[in-house]
């Protein structure tokens, strides 16, 4: 027996990641993929083009514009965002983080986390997760299928990741308790090509390529939602097609 989702009581929440094994890179090489992913995540809407440096310790210290991206200042903000111990030395195959917001309040805020230059033996060892507005003017244009194959495509282009996706956190909810938590697929998700060759998918799902490096997945056109049980059924129907041409395994070490 398939049980359905409790409808949500507030606004659900979006976000899009993209996630890849170990891959050791500077700080240098960091600032410049993140440079290329700011950019092209402005194009994808206004709110998306204002972002600041999420200061380190968090909270403290003056709000420091990201934008234009400045490969100087985004190089230093991945070597201060070196992990380490409290007190200690660098870790270096933890890699560098850095933390970005923009200027909306409430459910119409956005953040960026981007993890880069980890080697160390995770399963997912880098991310770059973006959390997006739940409600309001931004959130309408931006929870859109157009506007969220845009955001993905430019984590592809960018970062190069494994895999990435757009999705809702009751969809997430809802993929995890099917015991499908090790690789999430979204409304729109992205596979590298080194995965393997995505199969014919069931109308209404879209496919398109990402250049020569993936394959980009959109399951409806309209928004989707796990209030709506055809949604769910094709999600689940498009996981199987996925598992059974060997595409749905977790990121390598």
């Amino acid at each position: 027996m398939t049980t359905q989702p409790t409808p949500a009581l507030h606004p659900d929440s979006f976000h899009a990641g993209a996630y890849w094994g170990p891959r050791k890179e500077s700080p240098e090489e960091c600032a410049r993929r993140a440079a290329a992913f700011l950019d092209l995540l402005a194009a994808c809407d206004p709110l998306l083009a204002h972002w600041n440096k999420i200061p380190k310790p968090r909270g403290k210290g003056r709000r420091t514009p990201l934008m234009p991206p400045s490969l100087p200042a985004l190089t230093e903000a991945f070597r201060r965002g070196v992990n380490r111990e409290p007190g200690g030395p660098p870790i270096d195959d933890l890699g560098f983080r850095v933390g970005a917001y923009n200027d909306g309040t409430g459910p119409d805020f956005a953040s960026v986390n981007m993890k880069c230059g980890s080697h160390a033996a995770f399963r997912i060892a880098n991310s770059c997760v973006l959390s997006l507005p739940a409600k309001g003017a931004n959130a309408e244009r931006i929870l859109t299928a157009s506007v969220l194959f845009q955001v993905v495509r430019s984590m592809a282009l960018t970062w190069e990741p494994d895999w990435a996706v757009a999705m809702s956190r009751t969809h997430q909810e809802l993929a995890s308790e099917d015991g499908k938590a090790d690789m999430w697929l979204g409304w729109v998700t992205y596979l590298a090509c080194h995965r393997g060759k995505v199969p014919p998918l069931p109308t209404p799902v879209r496919i398109e390529p990402v250049e020569d490096k993936g394959t980009l997945i959109i399951l409806t056109p309209e928004r989707f939602t796990v209030d709506n049980p055809d949604h769910v059924a094709l999600s689940r129907r498009v996981r199987e097609l996925l598992a059974r041409a060997g595409l749905m395994h977790p990121v390598s070490s």
